[in-house]
C-alpha cells in the first residue's frame, strides 16, 4: 500500500472511531489502540507534509454536537492535549519547555476517564454549562443536565461577575455497578465501561435520568475569571477547592525525575481508586509562563497527558462457571489463577457468550493474557495455544439453565443464550417487574421497589401470585408496601419546626389491588408478551393473538411436530411436482385423482403447521422459544392459576379483519404519533388487514413516523421505503 492510501485509510479509522466516541458513547477499541493508530498518522503527515490538510483529524478536537442539541458558543476553546507514551517523550517535553521558560515548576494529576465539560458562573450562580463539542467554536447545552450532579456547585461563595471553569464528569466504580444492575433489571442497555455510561448519561434529553445515576465531576482548570487574579495553577486549584469543587490531587515537580516519579506513583496506585484515570496529565504551573507558550489549533503547547501502557498478564483458566443474571441471560465466567493486574487482584473474568468463547478458542486449562479493559474490567485477550495441554475440548454453555432446569435458548440474530424458565430464581424479580411494565400487563404502582418489597416479605413467589395479594390487604396497609418516605411538611415562618405527617398506606394499596384488577382485562398481546419468553415479544404476541383463538391453542404449539411436519410437507411438495410434470404428458384417472389427494394433504398439513407456529411473521427460533416454554410443567400450573384468578386467557382479534384495503402491506412505526398509541395504530394496521414489522427492510411498504423518528427514518430514505404521517395513515384507512 502506497502512503497517500494509507494515510487515506488512518483517517477514515479515526473519523469512524471520533464518532462512536463523541458522537454516539459507543467506542469500539481501547484509548490505547486509538492513539496508536492517531500516532501513526501525525508521524506520516509529518515525514510527508505534502500529504497533510486542514481537514485531517489530527488537525481538530473532539466531535461535532449532537443533532438536535442546543449550542454554546466557546468564549475559551476547549482543546485536547498531546499525548505521550513513554519516559522518553515526556523528557523530551520537559526539556522544551526548560529551554522557553527559567526554574519551570510542574503539576502532575490524574487523568479522570469522563466526558469533559465547562462550567460558567455569573454572580456567583451557575448559570449555564456545555460540552467539549467541537472544542473551538461551541459545544452541547447540558445546563440542565449538570444541575443534577451533587458535586457541581449551584452557587459559590465568591459572587464574582464571571467565572468559567472546566471538568471532567465521571461516574464512580459502585455507581457504575448500580447503574447495570437496575439496566440489566429493566432490560435496558448494558453499558460497557463507567466513561460510556457517563457520556451517555450527560447527553440524555431527561434530567431525572441524570439525577439517577450518581454522576461525579472533577474541575481541573480555570478558563476564565473576572474580579480575581492568580500566578500559577496550583493556586487556581487551591482556591477552586474553597468555592467548593472537587479538585484532582496534584504534585508539584521541578525535575523531569520529580515528574517521571509522580506519574509512575499514579501508576502504582490507580488500582486503589473508587474511579477510572486514563493516564497522568503535566502541566507547566506558572499561569503567565502558559500564555507566552500559547497553543496550536489542536493542543497547548505547556501541557500533555501522559497514557499508560495497557498492562497484561498470563495466568490460567483453572475453570468456567455459567451464572444465570436477573435477565435470565447465562454468562460464562473464567475462573482464573490469581494475578495481580493494575493495583488489584484479578481471579476471574467474564467470556460474555458463546461467540466470544469460540472466536478466542478459551478451553478449562488454558494459559491465557489478561488485562483490564478501560482500566477497570478484566478481560482475556488471547490463548497461548502453544502451552495448550492436549486433550482438553471447547467449552460449550450447557442447553439447560445451571439454576433451574429450563431450556436455555439463543435468540434469533443474538449472541446472548436465556433461560427460558417462568419461575427460575435467578431472574423471578426481573421477570415480574416486565411482566407488571406498560409494555405487558401495565401493573400502575408494582415498580421495581414495589416487587421487591413483596418478594422479601414473601407475598409473591411467581407471576400468578400477583392477583391473589388482595388478601393480604389488610397486612399491606399496616406495614406499608414498600418503604414510602414522609412528606416534607415545610416549617412555620419563624422556623419552628412542624410535625410532620406519619404515612398512609391505604390509597397507595388501594391503587395498586385497583390496578391489578384493571389488568386482568389486558389482551392476549399484553399477556404473552408479559411472560418474558426469549425473542417473543409485543409484535410476535401481537401475531400469536391474531392467529389463536385462545392461550390454550398457543400452548399447544409443539417444536418437534413442527419439525415433523416441514420434512412431510417437504416431501410431499417434490413428489407432486413430479406427478404435475408426469400430467403434462399423461391423463390417467388414476394420476389427477392422486394430485388432487396431495393437494388435500398438503392443505391439511398447512393447517397443522399454522397450528403449531407456522405464521407468517414467527420464525423457527420464536416456535422453539414458545413450544419450550409452555411445555414447562411450571408454566402449565401458573397458566391454571391465572386463568382460575381470572386473567383473560382468550383472543380478542383472531380472525378479526374489518377489511382487505392493506392486505399486503408491511408498515413499520417510528417515533411518537400524535394521536394514537403504537398499540393502537398496529391494531388499526391489522384491523384492515396490514401486518406491522418491528425493523426496516426492502419489504417494509409504508415507514408510519411520528415525532422525534430515528435512525429507522434514516434506513427507511435510503431504502426508498415510503414515509406517511398519521394523518396519511388514517385517511388510507377512512
Amino acid at each position: 500500500m502506497d502512503i497517500g492510501a494509507r494515510i487515506k485509510e488512518l483517517r477514515e479509522k479515526i473519523e469512524y472511531h471520533n464518532k462512536k466516541y463523541y458522537e454516539e458513547d459507543a467506542p469500539e477499541i481501547t484509548d490505547f489502540e486509538y492513539d496508536s493508530i492517531l500516532r501513526e498518522l501525525k508521524n506520516l503527515e509529518l515525514e510527508y507534509p505534502e500529504l497533510a490538510t486542514p481537514e485531517s483529524p489530527t488537525k481538530r478536537v473532539g466531535g461535532k454536537a449532537k443533532r438536535g442539541a442546543k449550542q454554546i458558543a466557546h468564549d475559551v476553546p476547549m482543546l485536547s492535549l498531546d499525548d505521550r507514551f513513554s519516559r522518553e517523550e515526556v523528557a523530551d517535553f520537559i526539556t522544551k519547555i526548560q529551554k522557553e521558560v527559567e526554574n519551570p515548576v510542574f503539576i502532575v494529576e490524574h487523568k479522570i476517564d469522563g466526558l469533559s465539560v465547562a462550567l460558567r458562573y455569573r454572580g456567583g450562580e451557575f448559570a449555564e454549562g456545555m460540552t467539549r463539542g467541537d472544542g473551538i467554536s461551541y459545544g452541547e447545552d447540558i445546563t440542565d443536565n449538570l444541575m443534577m450532579i451533587d458535586t457541581v456547585p449551584l452557587s459559590i461563595p465568591e459572587k464574582l461577575p464571571y467565572l468559567e471553569v472546566r471538568g471532567e464528569v465521571y461516574m464512580d466504580n459502585a455507581a457504575f455497578e448500580a447503574v447495570n444492575e437496575r439496566q440489566e433489571e429493566i432490560e435496558g442497555k448494558i453499558f460497557a465501561n463507567p466513561r460510556n455510561c457517563a457520556a451517555g448519561t450527560l447527553r440524555q434529553l431527561d434530567p431525572g435520568v441524570v439525577a439517577e445515576r450518581d454522576l461525579s465531576i472533577f474541575v481541573f482548570n480555570l478558563q476564565a475569571i473576572q474580579g480575581k487574579e492568580f500566578t500559577s495553577h496550583a493556586e487556581t486549584l487551591d482556591w477552586l477547592a474553597t468555592q467548593g469543587f472537587a479538585v484532582p490531587k496534584y504534585i508539584t515537580c521541578t525535575t523531569e525525575e520529580g515528574v517521571w516519579d509522580a506519574i509512575t506513583l499514579i501508576d502504582e496506585t490507580r488500582g486503589e481508586l473508587p474511579f477510572g484515570i486514563d493516564g497522568a496529565v503535566v502541566k507547566l504551573d506558572n499561569l503567565a509562563d502558559r500564555e507566552k507558550l500559547g497553543a496550536s489549533s489542536k493542543v497547548p503547547r505547556w501541557a500533555i497527558a501522559y497514557k499508560y501502557p495497557p498492562e497484561e498478564k498470563a495466568t490460567k483458566v483453572l475453570d468456567i462457571e455459567v451464572n444465570v443474571g436477573r435477565t435470565g441471560r447465562l454468562t460464562p465466567l473464567a475462573i482464573l489463577e490469581p494475578v495481580r493486574l493494575a493495583g488489584t487482584t484479578v481471579s476471574r473474568a467474564s467470556l460474555h457468550n458463546q461467540d466470544q468463547i469460540d472466536r478466542l478458542d478459551i478451553r478449562i486449562g488454558d494459559t491465557v493474557i489478561v488485562r483490564k479493559a478501560a482500566e477497570i474490567i478484566p478481560e482475556i485477550v488471547r490463548v497461548i495455544k502453544e502451552q495448550r495441554a492436549h486433550g482438553t475440548t471447547p467449552f460449550k454453555i450447557p442447553d439447560r439453565c445451571p439454576v433451574c432446569g429450563a431450556p436455555a435458548l439463543r435468540g434469533e440474530d443474538a449472541a446472548d443464550i436465556r433461560c427460558s424458565g417462568i419461575n427460575c430464581p435467578a431472574q423471578l424479580a426481573r421477570l415480574i417487574i416486565h411482566f407488571a411494565s406498560r409494555g405487558a400487563m401495565d401493573i400502575e404502582g408494582l415498580g421495581p421497589a414495589a416487587v421487591h418489597s413483596l418478594m422479601d416479605k414473601g407475598y409473591i413467589k411467581d407471576i400468578a401470585d400477583i392477583y391473589y395479594l388482595k388478601n393480604y390487604r389488610d397486612e399491606f396497609i399496616a406495614s406499608g408496601i414498600t418503604p414510602r418516605s414522609r412528606k416534607q411538611v415545610a416549617p412555620y415562618k419563624d422556623g419552628r419546626a412542624r410535625k410532620q405527617k406519619e404515612p398512609d398506606y391505604t390509597a397507595s394499596t388501594d391503587n395498586l389491588l385497583a390496578a391489578i384488577e384493571r389488568s386482568k382485562e389486558q389482551n392476549l398481546e399484553r399477556l404473552i408478551n408479559g411472560f418474558g419468553i426469549p425473542n417473543i415479544g409485543k409484535q410476535t404476541g401481537s401475531i400469536l393473538e391474531e392467529n389463536f383463538p385462545d392461550i390454550q391453542a398457543i400452548a399447544k404449539i409443539s417444536y418437534d411436530k413442527y419439525k415433523q411436519l416441514q420434512d412431510s410437507e417437504k416431501q410431499l411438495k417434490k413428489e407432486r411436482s413430479k406427478l404435475a410434470k408426469l400430467l403434462k404428458t399423461s391423463t390417467k384417472p388414476e394420476d389427477v385423482e392422486l394430485l388432487s389427494e396431495m393437494d388435500k394433504q398438503l392443505s391439511d398439513i398447512g393447517k397443522e403447521l399454522k397450528a403449531n407456529g407456522d405464521i407468517k411473521g414467527i420464525g423457527e427460533v420464536s416456535i422453539k422459544a414458545i413450544a419450550a416454554f409452555f411445555a414447562e410443567p411450571q408454566t402449565k400450573v401458573i397458566l391454571e392459576r391465572l386463568e382460575e384468578a381470572g386473567v383473560t386467557m382468550k383472543s380478542r382479534s383472531a380472525g378479526k379483519v374489518i377489511d382487505d384495503r392493506l392486505e399486503g402491506a408491511t408498515f413499520v412505526l417510528t417515533g411518537t404519533l400524535q394521536t394514537l398509541s403504537r398499540g393502537e395504530a398496529t391494531q388499526l394496521i391489522q384491523e384492515h388487514g396490514g401486518r406491522v414489522a418491528g425493523s426496516v427492510s426492502k419489504k417494509t411498504t409504508y415507514l408510519l413516523a411520528g415525532e422525534g423518528a430515528g435512525d429507522k427514518m434514516n434506513k427507511a430514505q435510503s431504502l426508498g421505503i415510503t414515509i406517511i404521517t398519521e394523518a396519511e395513515f388514517l385517511h388510507m384507512i377512512e
